[in-house]
């Protein structure tokens, strides 16, 4: 297998926001160029390079722009447990695939490597583990990953000769249980529970206690995360088609051939 094929990430080669030069004397001329320079501008963002024609014997560099990055950004934040974050983290590689679609070959790619053996776009499992671990490296280095960090790419061969590959995730521990609720309590803060104006002119004329269970019940604190460090996870594109979330799966499980019935 060439090394080259799991490569952590072609990382994002930044693209510099161009800026005009100095010395434009002509306020046309200056005009002219800022237009020009329009579509760079709104494309300042991050580079990766995506693998395709089978065994990344192909490759292209793809830009995400930083309005989708900052959508990808928003998505991300603030997830409550591991296992949200990995579903915030499937929708995140399907919509990076789905701009990487628009501007390279992979657009004819299929789920599996049947039905599209013959188009020019078409991508093996070695192909989507190494591009969806350089997406996941790029979510990891901009420091949107909380509860996980990104391993090499896992192979199963349960016949030998029909190898599979993908991506990898290891849950972390994430953020403690205090920290979350601190979080919770800033976004959604706790009301507290409003009292009926009779109780306390009841309580006042009896020592009737019954009167009490007319009040509110606090609030009942939330239950601990669940969690489990170590933990490893399959992130596997190869099942879908490019722009939709891929699949996410205990690498136990993976391990054993679990996963959707495609060729």
């Amino acid at each position: 297998m060439p090394a080259r094929s799991f490569a952590t990430v072609m990382p994002g080669k930044p693209r510099q926001c161009s800026r005009p030069g100095r010395g434009v004397r002509s306020a046309s001329i200056g005009a002219v160029f800022a237009l020009c320079l329009l579509p760079i501008v709104a494309w300042c963002g991050e580079t990766v390079s995506v693998c395709y024609n089978w065994s990344c014997s192909a490759e292209a560099w793809v830009s995400f722009p930083d309005p989708l990055l900052a959508g990808v950004a928003g998505l991300l934040k603030g997830t409550g447990s591991a296992a949200e974050e990995r579903e915030r983290i499937a929708q995140a590689v399907g919509q990076l695939y789905g701009e990487a679609a628009r501007q390279s070959p992979i657009s004819d790619d299929r789920p599996g490597n049947t039905a599209d053996a013959e188009s020019p776009g078409r991508m093996d499992c070695i192909d989507h583990a190494t591009t969806t671990t350089r997406l996941l490296r790029l979510l990891e280095a901009r420091g949107w990953l909380r509860w996980h960090r990104v391993l090499e790419p896992a192979l199963r061969a349960p016949y030998i000769v029909n190898q599979h590959f993908a991506a990898v995730l290891e849950e972390q521990a994430g953020p403690s249980d205090d920290a979350l609720a601190a979080e919770r309590a800033l976004a959604a803060p706790v009301p507290a529970p409003a009292v009926p104006d009779y109780i306390p002119v009841l309580l006042a004329q009896c020592d009737c206690q019954a009167v009490l269970a007319d009040l509110p019940a606090p609030p009942a604190p939330p239950r601990p995360v669940e969690r489990h460090p170590g933990a490893r996870y399959v992130v596997d594109s190869w099942f879908v088609l490019p722009g939709a979330a891929p699949v996410v799966l205990p690498l136990a499980n993976w391990l054993k051939g679990e996963g959707p019935d495609v060729d």
